[in-house]
C-alpha cells in the first residue's frame, strides 16, 4: 500500500489559465486547477489519493514515490567526442577528475 503523501507535489502559476496548477511528478498526466495556491495543492493531493486507491483496487501497478526510490549515484550521458575533449581539458586545468568536474558543473 503506497502512501499518497510521499509523492512529489508542486504548485505553479498558469498564466494561460490564470490559476494555480497542482502537479505530481509521479503522475505527470494529472493536474488540479484552483485560484488558491493551497487549494491547488490539496486538490492534486486528493486526486492522487483517489487514483492510487483505484489503481490498488483494480490490481494495477502503482508508481513508487521518488522519495522512496533507491539511487546508485551513477548515470550515463552520451555526448559528442568534441564536447568530451573540451570537458576533459577543463577538468585537467582544474586538476580534478573528469567525473568530479562534471559532478561540480551539474551541482552548480
Amino acid at each position: 500500500m503506497v502512501n499518497h503523501e510521499h509523492y512529489t507535489y508542486r504548485v505553479i502559476w498558469s498564466k494561460e489559465n490564470e490559476e494555480f496548477v497542482g502537479l505530481c511528478a509521479e503522475f505527470p498526466s494529472l493536474s488540479y486547477l484552483d485560484k488558491n495556491r493551497i487549494a491547488a495543492l490539496e486538490g492534486i493531493t486528493n486526486l492522487v489519493k483517489d487514483v492510487v486507491a483505484d489503481m490498488e483496487a483494480s490490481g494495477e501497478k502503482v508508481p513508487e514515490p521518488i522519495s522512496e526510490r533507491k539511487y546508485s549515484g551513477k548515470f550515463q550521458v552520451r555526448i559528442t567526442p568534441e564536447l568530451h575533449r573540451i570537458l576533459a581539458i577543463e577538468a585537467q586545468e582544474q586538476n580534478v577528475s573528469l567525473n568530479r568536474y562534471i559532478s561540480n558543473k551539474l551541482a552548480s
